[in-house]
């Protein structure tokens, strides 16, 4: 690991509550459209049951360093994922899913690992809702296109996501099988 990055020690997370709500607009990240959801929607869609949304704070400044927020989900199983669950005799047209909604981290904050540890800890609570209380067998997100300096979709796939399908506007739909992943059930 290089000296740049973070290590997990050094921060913490919380889940999103109404203490939290007058400091989001301090976060700031590369994109507009996440700063607007942490500050409109999150709480809100997390107060109707859409969705749960996780702080990442720096523990000795107490900073907002990033978030992800999750839902669940289904993934819609292309011609080749039929194929692979078929062998396995798992004849679904779809399986259950822990979706990454949004996930940002703060532009001061970029290219430290915290990212990186946005992932695994989705993958995380993932296979803990497999191990614990429902069938969950993916994590699910749409990756939005970008730049050669800033492209989700390299980091999405070297974290173990798979594109679903290509397409030539809009964003990609990616998963990563935490089975295979995870090992069916540990990280």
């Amino acid at each position: 690991m290089s000296s740049d990055k973070l290590s997990k020690e050094k921060l913490y997370f919380e889940r999103l509550t109404e203490i939290h709500i007058k400091s989001l607009p301090e976060f700031r990240c590369t994109e507009k459209e996440l700063e607007k959801f942490l500050v409109e929607d999150a709480w809100i869609n997390q107060q109707q049951g859409i969705s749960v949304t996780y702080l990442w704070f720096l523990k000795d400044a107490k900073q907002l360093v990033g978030y992800v927020t999750l839902l669940t989900d289904s993934i819609n199983l292309n011609a080749d994922l039929k194929n692979f669950f078929r062998e396995k005799d798992i004849h679904y047209k779809s399986l259950p899913a822990l979706k990454i909604g949004r996930m940002a981290v703060s532009e001061s904050m970029m290219r430290k690992g915290i990212g990186s540890m946005l992932i695994r800890f989705s993958i995380a609570i993932a296979l803990k809702v497999y191990s614990e209380f429902a069938g969950c067998r993916f994590v699910i997100l749409e990756a939005k296109r970008g730049n050669n300096l800033n492209d989700p979709i390299h980091f999405y796939k070297a974290m173990g996501f798979n594109i679903l399908t290509e397409r030539e506007k809009g964003t990609i739909p990616m998963y990563l099988d935490v089975w295979i992943k995870g090992t069916g059930g540990s990280i």
